[in-house]
């Protein structure tokens, strides 16, 4: 709505150009989101249904009663914000129709005594993964960049959109496996979210910066930067309640429509291995859990056997670790690996 508003009025009053600018655009989200957020969970969630604790997880008896499911109140207000200041084409409006669908998704099963069932949750997330990826690729092949090849690599769509129905589902589950510990999902895909944003804006957005890079440009990486920025702002707003001890908590109505976005624009600046990088610490926190269940149930194959999953239970249980431990701990080893595996990725090429 403020791009538009920019381009019809600007003739009247020079200073409303600002409206276009696109940094000014995500300072603009990311206030806004945060702002609203912050100011807003307060006032609704006690209409949210209340934590009733999650069996095997660590310290559950602490987070049970807590209002849970923020995500179905500060997604609404990512999208809202998205619509006032992001400019918007048919992939963006696709992909904010499936993060408000992950949303749901997640709210429903936050509000239904025992929850889903795993099939019913992985089928649901699969079936929104698979319109995610249609989003942002439609049915045209993928132009795909990796860090140890310099030309980029033309993938068929039959082989693209699978593949990244199955990377955006394995972040689906792998953020909401780290929603466990106050703040940790929420700072963790924070923090991937802006570098993503960076990376989005700055380079694969910036047909210069991306020549030099020897990275493919893609016109819509301003945009896609836009919508990261605007969930940092409102994951700054709800990890203002959440900081322990946490007044409410995300559930997942937060944490899956967060993996959807972090798999989605992971996706979206042309190389998967990035999704890796700016969520490493998700994925080894989550995803080596559901590695761990996917080989005992379908191969009877036990590994890891003294390693307790996900890792921030082990950490906790088996370590000794407190919850500030746990959340100080994997946001330093997140912090300190993402920008030297991204200038690696970069620079190696």
């Amino acid at each position: 709505m403020l791009p538009w508003a920019a381009e019809r009025l600007a003739g009247w009053w020079g200073p409303l150009r600002l409206l276009a600018s696109h940094l000014f655009l995500i300072g603009a989200g990311g206030a806004l989101g945060a702002l609203a957020t912050a100011l807003l969970l307060p006032r609704l969630w006690r209409l949210l249904p209340r934590d009733r604790g999650r069996a095997h997880a660590v310290a559950a008896a602490s987070a049970r009663g807590k209002p849970v499911g923020a995500g179905i109140i500060f997604v609404p207000i990512y999208l809202a914000v998205c619509l006032l200041a992001v400019p918007l084409e048919a992939w963006s409006l696709g992909l904010l129709a499936c993060v408000c669908l992950a949303a749901m998704e997640g709210y429903l099963d936050d509000r239904t005594p025992g929850g889903w069932g795993e099939l019913s949750l992985g089928m649901v997330d699969l079936a929104i993964s698979a319109l995610a990826a249609v989003s942002l690729y439609g049915l045209q092949p993928a132009v795909i960049w990796l860090p140890v090849r310099a030309a980029p690599l033309l993938v068929p769509a039959p082989v693209a959109l699978p593949a990244a129905t199955g990377l955006i589902w394995l972040s689906i589950n792998a953020t909401n496996c780290t929603d466990g510990v106050d703040g940790l999902s929420g700072s963790l895909s924070g923090a991937g979210l802006a570098a993503l944003g960076i990376i989005l804006y700055a380079i694969i957005g910036h047909r210069e910066i991306a020549e030099y890079l020897l990275v493919p440009h893609d016109p819509r990486g301003a945009a896609a930067g836009m919508l990261a920025f605007t969930m940092v702002g409102c994951l700054a707003g709800y990890l203002w309640h959440n900081a322990r001890p946490s007044a409410v908590l995300m559930g997942d109505a937060g944490s899956r429509p967060l993996g959807l976005l972090l798999g989605s624009l992971g996706l979206a600046t042309g190389n998967p291995v990035i999704l890796f990088v700016v969520g490493g610490v998700i994925f080894a926190n989550g995803a080596t859990g559901l590695a761990k269940l996917a080989f005992a149930r379908l191969l009877h194959v036990g590994i890891f056997p003294r390693v307790r999953y996900p890792l921030h239970d082990h950490a906790r249980q088996n370590k000794g670790w407190s919850d500030g431990q746990v959340l100080m701990r994997f946001i330093i080893v997140q912090m300190v690996l993402m920008p030297l595996l991204l200038l690696l990725l970069f620079k190696v090429r």
